[in-house]
């Protein structure tokens, strides 16, 4: 269903690159579509994957991903999907039995520590087993921003996504892939700090953002691609492309800036 985008990123499923950290950053505009543009594709190429669902439950997440034609009930069933419901384990950490506690990966809002529990969480997940043939693992973060509004800092979020890096990406030989959201009119240093860091680190940056001109009912907002290309000498330059789109039930369209079809 999402063949456009696929061709977009020239992705396939027979052709995953590995070791890459992919940003999702919106403004303005939800960027959450491409959060299930990116697990159903992954899935469907037979990766390992790791969901951190802080925002939604999973049925939110296994109704789009039908109309995008994957079960993640099969997928979860099958171990090939470790999804983490983050609603879920809030509430069972605010009013669960404190024997069950320790079991919790997000136990540590309650003790105010760092986010290790979430981190071997994660690593317990991926980590390769030989009675396993998936490939390459992949974690999934919707969305990095929940882990600062619930009160975690800045240096203790970009602390535990480098260590998934260097585990998931560097270790593991997968990809890391993580959403952000970001407010144009509320100042958040914090938020501000994360994002910047991510997008340094990051090998592709997806960049949705509402239009200037306001809402149309034609064009739901525009796509900015930044990746980085080798420049010689170990050094690199940033290229950009950037898109508008529009989100139907079960795709989304894109095209160049102006040449909407109902424009043309």
């Amino acid at each position: 269903m999402f063949t456009e985008l696929n061709s977009l990123l020239g992705a396939s499923t027979e052709s995953l690159e590995r070791g890459k950290l992919i940003l999702i950053r919106d403004c303005e505009s939800d960027g959450s579509f491409l959060v299930h543009h990116f697990l159903s594709y992954y899935v469907k190429a037979g990766c390992k994957v790791c969901f951190l669902g802080l925002v939604q439950s999973f049925s939110h997440y296994n109704v789009i991903a039908q109309k995008l034609g994957v079960n993640l009930v099969s997928a979860k069933d099958d171990g090939q999907l470790i999804f983490l419901e983050g609603l879920r384990s809030y509430t069972d950490l605010l009013f669960g039995k404190q024997e069950t506690e320790q079991a919790n990966p997000l136990r540590f809002l309650r003790a105010g520590s760092d986010l290790k529990p979430l981190y071997d969480f994660v690593c317990a997940s991926l980590a390769p087993s030989s009675d396993e043939s998936w490939k390459c693992p992949v974690l999934i973060i919707d969305d990095v921003s929940v882990l600062l509004s619930l009160g975690v800092t800045a240096v203790q979020v970009l602390d535990f996504m480098q260590y998934c890096r260097a585990s998931v990406c560097s270790k593991y030989k997968g990809n890391v892939l993580c959403l952000v959201h970001n407010h144009s009119e509320c100042e958040d240093e914090e938020n501000e700090l994360v994002t910047k860091s991510l997008w340094h680190q990051s090998s592709l940056v997806l960049h949705t953002e509402g239009l200037t001109t306001g809402f149309c009912k034609d064009v739901h907002g525009q796509l900015t691609l930044t990746w980085r290309v080798p420049t010689g000498r170990k050094g690199e330059k940033e290229k950009s492309e950037v898109y508008q789109y529009k989100i139907h039930d079960k795709n989304v369209t894109f095209f160049a800036r102006g040449l909407s079809a109902a424009v043309l």
